[in-house]
């Protein structure tokens, strides 16, 4: 599973930040769907420019199942990892539901 990261320039997090991203996307992944994804590319932008309010950065998240369509979500929150965090939770449930839903028509 490849994981590619984007950040807008507004954002700017860095190589050190793009890493434990990755890590924390393997962690969560990786055992469980690792096998059914090919890629995972996170996008993470600063929505609200300088006012940095609650909801000010987005993580979009799009997971790339062998053979499917992408799968993305999107969150947001007030810290870069708080809302991949979020993006990430939202994006487990629902490849739990596509992945669960297949393996049943398949049975």
């Amino acid at each position: 599973m490849e994981v590619r990261f984007n950040s807008d320039n507004a954002t700017d997090l860095g190589a050190e930040f793009a890493s434990g991203v990755e890590e924390r996307l393997t962690e969560r992944l990786d055992n469980r769907f690792g096998g059914r994804l090919t890629r995972i590319e996170v996008h993470v932008r600063d929505v609200d420019g300088t006012t940095n309010g609650a909801q000010g950065i987005e993580a979009q998240l799009e997971a790339r199942p062998a053979n499917g369509a992408p799968i993305v979500v999107t969150e947001r929150a007030r810290e870069p990892m708080q809302a991949v965090n979020a993006a990430l939770g939202t994006l487990v449930n629902r490849l739990d539901s596509v992945f669960g839903k297949a393996d049943r028509h398949r049975a």
